[in-house]
């Protein structure tokens, strides 16, 4: 994109080419940072932002309304994935959406990959039963994949899916549809989110899109003084990933480590009172549809020969959900929600 082609008074543009390289790197930068580096005036800076925005935009803005109405396709007439439990559906209203990028953020130990792995399952099933008739891809970007759990929760179907006939679940062969893989630094997640998955979204054998987590690379491979690359780095990965979601019409999950918030006031980003926010900033934030949390409670939850910890599924933002929670354990089966 050249400076000259912005809709832009010329001596704002001129400065903003002697400070910054190119035109994509202005939505890099927070806007009194773009002041610091320009010396530009707070209004001006606005102009600047709202010129850069307007041409690095691939396609018109979509109104709230046609989305809530189902009219876009990126919401395909409001189609939903289910997570497999009606609870949770309803505080969903009907899972997540089959466009955009969902968030389910966490601390260790809360329940975001046992969520992710039930949605693999999930997503199998016929359209009539929540799911999408299609497989899933699963990238790991630190711990190895949860082979084991996910074959528990596979022998488990028929006591979580009791919506299910038994013999379309027996019928299903859960294993042979939910494709692995493992990337170790962020070149080679571009290479498995450029090359390899759209070809199993091509050709029609995947209809989720997992990253397990998106946090564990910037983590490990930017430092605190690396933020402007850092933050490229996160507009290219979250470009890639919507661009997925709405070319191949594919609900994309990314689950996302938290950090601790000092300033208890502040609770944009997180469930209110929570203490925690989800990982790697506004950056992040900005460029994700849904936000979910999942928060471990201090009760136990006991049913039959089995307790589990108590469990919190938050909706921090979405475009079509009020903000609000439910309780859920987790069982051998799966995530439930539970109504106390």
């Amino acid at each position: 994109m050249n400076w000259n082609q912005l809709e832009l008074n010329p001596r704002i543009a001129a400065t903003a080419r002697r400070a910054l390289k190119s035109v994509r790197e202005v939505l890099c930068v927070s806007g009194p940072d773009l002041q610091r580096l320009t010396g530009l005036s707070r209004s001006d800076v606005q102009q600047l932002l709202a010129a850069a925005a307007a041409a690095c935009r691939r396609h018109p803005p979509v109104p709230a309304l046609l989305l809530h109405g189902g009219q876009c396709r990126r919401f395909e007439s409001g189609l939903r994935l289910s997570v497999g439990c009606p609870i949770l559906d309803r505080l969903l209203r009907g899972g997540l959406p089959v466009g955009g990028v969902t968030e389910l953020a966490g601390e260790s130990g809360a329940g975001k990959t046992q969520l992710a792995l039930q949605l693999c399952l999930s997503v199998q099933y016929p359209q009539q039963h929540g799911g999408l008739d299609s497989g899933a891809v699963y990238i790991c970007t630190e711990d190895s994949f949860p082979i084991r759990r996910l074959q528990q929760l596979i022998r488990e179907q028929s006591s979580l899916r009791l919506d299910v006939p038994p013999s379309l679940i027996n019928r299903l062969q859960f294993s042979d549809h939910v494709y692995i893989e493992h990337a170790a630094d962020l070149d080679s997640l571009q290479v498995c989110l450029s090359q390899r998955v759209p070809l199993l979204l091509a050709r029609g054998l995947v209809r989720l899109l997992v990253v397990d987590s998106v946090a564990a690379l910037f983590r490990s491979e930017f430092l605190t003084d690396d933020w402007l690359e850092r933050n490229k780095q996160l507009l290219t990965l979250s470009s890639t990933l919507h661009h997925l979601s709405q070319e191949f019409t594919t609900p994309v999950l990314c689950i996302n480590q938290v950090t601790d918030v000092f300033n208890s006031l502040d609770d944009s980003l997180g469930p209110p009172s929570s203490g925690l926010s989800p990982a790697l900033g506004l950056a992040w934030a900005n460029q994700v549809m849904v936000r979910l949390m999942m928060q471990r409670l201090q009760g136990t939850i006991t049913r039959g020969n089995q307790s589990s910890s108590l469990r919190r599924l938050e909706v921090v933002f979405a475009p079509h959900l009020a903000r609000d929670g439910q309780d859920a354990a987790v069982w051998r089966e799966g995530v439930r929600g539970v109504d106390r």
